[in-house]
């Protein structure tokens, strides 16, 4: 039977990089005779072969002959790495007994007369764990607390709190904590060196460093920010333990909130919410975290902020109500994360109360941002946008206030906020009929100065629909008139180059020499042509914006409808606004065909303005009914879905669950002799319970088990090898365990593996040696550095005593790009845009088993975890065809974009493509490529 030995790697605590091949006789020679700088040079290589895996036992008596008695300061430092990375214990786990050598020669550093040697000894000590090296060693570390030099005290507070924390500290050092305790009260000055020492009893004796704090009350706020958040770190511990004592520590919270550092202050904080539910403590950490907000400049301390305002928000909603335009003084932060995460915070905030406020302050900033044109200033508007559409939408009465105002942004050259606006006036009239007349007055005196196609055609069914009365439909059709231009519209277009624009004279002026041989200044005047500038419907319609075209023509057919319904107009004034309504959408039809654009009209738009053109000619009841009732009555089902949409996400995000994630599992077998609260096992293993129940969830996922199982090598090669591959946020773990099987030993058995794709290996695992039939386990890291699927390959190389190098070519690892897509969801206006924008789109042709479209569609957000962004009631319905919109965001923050349109065949097959896009070409590409894998239902 194969035996296996049971490897336990070592904890490295330090990394040298060394890539050169020294002899061990280059290396004896330059200890033995060399100069300290040669010395020192030579004790580098030593520390970095043994890094390496060499275990260079040879040189051990050298180092102490030659070394040990070395006065440099650098040799001196140099051999206490070496002495930490030597093995110092012998198979039968006790000292070796040449260690006495290095405890005699660690005695004499301790006793040395340069603090420098004293404090970089007792830092070392530190790292050492053999109680038989360390206990000749306790009465000089000891004694190094009266030392004259802070730097050396310090060092022997952290030596002697290290040595106590281990097993047999207990016995090494029994009154240590006696030591400490009355070293801090023996008035030690040092700051670095109090934190230390008082650190050690908030540690290891609770009760002492209770008694120092509560002796010493009326200096506490003259500590350092260091020891006070340790002070802080002990009321909290002592608190849990005995929640009975909250009273007592309260006024010290309270005291140390005064003080002027941050770090203070925030810990503070923290350890009232943590500690009490009283409503003045609760509020008086929240004016911290607001203080905070407008005071410190790191963008990452207000993001940490404000992700703890959001979490009080949860259970102190109503004393957060009345701070909103504290928590809104944020946003004048340049950073667009903190004013995004700043704006979505106040909008959970807003009430009946606040709302006045919120909105002037937002209304604030919008004109603020009128006078910036960064990009970043353009996506802000259009946050700004989205909230006041918001709070407009929560709370009708503030709608006219803030209307008007940001009708004035449908002519900003940012399109995107601007469409915006015209999607919140559009909800907003359809949602307040009193604000209608007023905003259908303002959106005709605004239309012209719109260049935005997008916003003229949300513009143009908003005064479409909404135009009422005989007034407000003459003054549209003079609105459509003036932006149209006369028609028709091909002739025009083909006398472009004769533009009927007047001469304008420029001068030139030019130096000139005189007879004379002076200079002077000599001016000629031409004449040019001005170039005219065309309306704004008219100069989208000469660049083939043929949509626009047909959101024109329903427009004219809806206000043609209207016209002929009004009792008072006369019949010839009817039959002109007929007649000028189809001659407009002739004009475009004659455009979309004819040869002067070079984009012709598509299908869909032509038949859409025959269809306008056919129902002006020949209106009767059925019509007038379907363009003047059923269209407004479809808006509002489309608005009542969303309406529900948003209401069930928000209900969805503030339910509370029924059990916690992080809530705490009680080992009573983990837990100490000495007793531990519960509160003090969840401080202390915080983190433990994740290992413990990650690695079961992931290979029993599915119900399969091991299913990251990867085989590297067959099974008859020499060395057997699998791995395990555990994929984190940004980076993948490879346990890998490889076999001898084979009854000979392998030496300097190496794992060679290099990366394809935007991975990066971070360390290379080190070589070692395979005893016959024997398993060894290393551990690999890999760095993700974005969402492009990525290869791991490599080989293993070792040496046998029949050859002296052998190399086995391992399987490819191939990355999955599923374990870094998240679902996400965005606006349809932000969907559009980014669809526009990216260039990267790779198209997939359906080929798949599935005979239905929606279970198709279903079966593809399953299979890459994206999001479906069209509502489900636009998705109902058995028609035979389908086109939804899919998207999620990378952990690194990719925006991957899917758009499936689809349709079932007389055969009873889907047939269709999905086009992806994104801003890189990696996920484009890793994404249809699992698509593709994926299109089978039992693939």
């Amino acid at each position: 039977m194969a035996t296996v030995n049971q490897v336990v790697e070592r904890g490295c605590s330090m990394l040298v990089h060394f890539d050169r091949a020294t002899s061990a006789a280059e290396l004896r020679e330059a200890l033995e005779t060399g100069t300290p700088e040669e010395k020192a040079d030579a004790m580098r290589k030593v520390i970095s072969l043994l890094l390496g895996g060499e275990s260079m036992p040879q040189m051990f008596i050298t180092i102490v002959r030659y070394v040990l008695p070395s006065d440099d300061h650098t040799v001196q430092k140099l051999l206490l790495l070496y002495m930490e990375m030597i093995e110092k214990c012998g198979p039968d786990g006790k000292i070796l007994p040449e260690m006495i050598l290095l405890c005699q020669n660690l005695r004499n550093n301790l006793q040395h007369p340069n603090e420098f040697l004293r404090g970089c000894t007792l830092r070392f000590l530190c790292r050492i764990t053999e109680h038989d090296l360390l206990e000749p060693l306790i009465p000089s570390i000891v004694q190094n607390l009266e030392h004259r030099h802070p730097y050396v005290r310090r060092n022997a507070v952290m030596a002697i709190n290290k040595i106590y924390a281990l097993p047999e500290g207990e016995h090494l050092i029994p009154d240590a904590p006696e030591i400490i305790e009355s070293f801090l009260m023996s008035g030690e000055n040092d700051l670095g060196t109090k934190r230390n020492a008082f650190l050690m009893l908030y540690t290891h004796a609770q009760d002492r460093a209770v008694n120092y704090l509560m002796s010493n009350l009326e200096t506490v706020s003259s500590w350092g920010d260091i020891m006070q958040t340790v002070v802080l770190d002990l009321i909290r511990k002592v608190c849990r333990s005995d929640p009975t004592q909250k009273g007592k520590y309260i006024k010290i919270i309270l005291m140390l909130l005064g003080t002027n550092n941050a770090s203070v202050v925030y810990e503070c904080a923290n350890t009232l919410v943590a500690l009490s539910n009283a409503p003045t403590a609760i509020k008086a950490a929240a004016n911290c975290y607001c203080q905070l907000l407008v005071s410190q400049s790191d963008n990452n301390v207000k993001l940490i902020v404000l992700d703890r305002l959001i979490g009080l928000k949860k259970s102190y909603r109503e004393m957060l109500q009345g701070m909103v335009m504290d928590i809104l003084r944020a946003v004048s932060s340049p950073n667009i994360d903190i004013k995004r995460k700043t704006i979505d915070l106040v909008l959970d905030l807003i009430t009946p109360r606040n709302i006045d406020d919120v909105t002037s302050m937002l209304k604030t900033e919008v004109i603020k941002s009128q006078g910036e044109s960064t990009p970043e200033t353009g996506e802000y508007r259009q946050m700004l946008v989205q909230a006041i559409h918001k709070c407009a939408l929560k709370f009708p009465e503030v709608s006219g206030s803030v209307i008007y105002l940001l009708m004035d942004f449908l002519s900003d050259a940012n399109s995107a906020s601007s469409a915006d606006v015209a999607y919140f006036v559009r909800e907003i009239a359809f949602t307040n009929k009193a604000l209608r007349p007023g905003i259908i007055e303002h959106l005709l005196d605004l239309f012209s100065t719109i260049r935005s196609s997008r916003v003229c055609a949300t513009t143009l069914w908003i005064i479409g629909e909404f135009t009422k009365s005989e007034q407000e439909v003459d003054a549209a059709l003079e609105v459509i008139r003036m932006s149209m231009g006369p028609a028709p519209l091909v002739e025009v277009t083909a006398k472009d180059a004769e533009a009927d624009g007047d001469d304008v004279v420029e001068p030139v002026a030019r130096p000139t020499v005189l007879a004379d041989g002076t200079y002077a200044t000599q001016a000629a005047f031409t004449a040019s042509k001005a170039i005219p500038v065309l309306p704004n419907l008219r100069e989208l319609l000469l660049k083939g914006d043929f949509f626009l075209a047909s959101v024109i023509a329903s427009t004219l057919t809806k206000i043609a409808l209207r016209a002929m319904t009004f009792d008072t107009v006369p019949q010839k004034r009817k039959n002109a606004i007929q007649a000028e309504c189809m001659l407009y959408i002739v004009s475009m039809l004659r455009l979309g065909t004819s040869d002067t654009l070079a984009l012709e009209i598509d299908q869909d738009s032509k038949a859409r303005l025959e269809l306008c053109f056919h129902v002006i000619s020949q209106p009767d009841e059925a019509d007038r009914e379907v363009w003047l009732q059923s269209c407004g009555e479809a808006f509002a089902v489309m608005i009542e879905d969303k309406l529900r949409r948003e209401e069930r996400a928000s209900q969805n995000q503030d339910s509370v669950p029924a059990s916690q994630a992080d809530d705490l599992i009680d080992f009573h077998h983990l837990k100490s002799r000495k007793g531990m609260s519960q509160l003090e096992i969840e401080d202390a293993v915080a983190t433990d319970l994740a290992r413990a129940t990650g690695f079961m969830d992931s290979v029993k996922k599915d119900g399969r088990s091991l299913d990251r199982v990867m085989q590297l090598t067959g099974l008859s090669d020499v060395v057997y090898a699998e791995t395990y591959v555990t994929v984190h946020q940004y980076d993948i773990t490879l346990d890998v365990t490889m076999t001898n099987r084979t009854d000979e030993p392998l030496a300097n058995v190496m794992l060679e593996l290099s990366t394809m794709g935007d991975l990066k290996l971070v360390e290379r695992p080190q070589a070692f040696s395979l005893a016959p039939f024997a398993t060894h386990n290393l551990r690999a890291s890999i760095k993700v550095s974005s969402t492009e699927t990525g290869v791991i390959f490599g080989n293993i190389v070792y040496e046998s005593a029949r050859s002296d190098r052998n190399v086995i070519v391992l399987n490819d690892v191939h990355i999955d790009i599923m374990d870094y897509i998240i679902p996400a969801t965005c606006s349809d206006s932000a969907f559009r845009s980014m669809w526009a924008e990216f260039e990267w789109e790779n198209k997939v042709a359906v080929n798949t088993n599935i005979n239905n479209v929606r279970d198709y569609l279903d079966h593809i957000v399953t299979s890459t975890k994206m999001k479906c962004l069209t509502p489900p009631s636009a998705l109902d319905g058995d028609c035979g065809f389908l086109a939804a919109n899919l998207y999620a965001k990378s952990v690194f923050g990719e925006d991957a974009l899917v758009n499936i349109s689809i349709e079932s065949t007389d055969a009873g097959e889907v047939s269709g493509f999905i086009r992806i896009r994104s801003k890189t070409q990696g996920i484009a590409l890793s994404l249809g490529d699992k698509i593709t894998a994926k299109q089978m239902i039992n693939a």
